[in-house]
């Protein structure tokens, strides 16, 4: 019976450790937290910039990384431009921006 139970002891114990490296970040992929955190991050991104009305957001991309928000997509001038990319930092969680947005 003992043996039965160390088997199964060991079994769980790997289980659970197969998990928890499972869920874990590397420096190309995000572990499960992260990537809740930067899809919460890339909605208020979103939404800051839908709800700026001189802005044309259904032209304006956001993907987040590990708290990197980048910017792609077309905007009509500099000042949009300055506008995304000001609207992206001033949500909280965000590291830094990448601007890759071009003017049209």
């Amino acid at each position: 019976m003992t043996l039965v139970l160390k088997r199964f002891t060991a079994f769980f114990f790997a289980l659970a450790l197969a998990s928890a490296l499972g869920c874990a970040s590397t420096s190309t992929q995000e572990g499960t937290g992260e990537y809740v955190d930067d899809t919460v991050i890339t909605s208020k991104v979103k939404s800051a910039i839908f709800g700026e009305p001189t802005l044309k957001s259904a032209e304006i991309n956001v993907e987040t990384f590990k708290g990197v928000v980048q910017l792609s997509g077309f905007v009509s001038s500099s000042a949009d431009q300055r506008k995304a990319i000001d609207l992206a930092r001033s949500v909280t969680g965000v590291k830094s921006v990448k601007d890759d947005m071009r003017l049209k």
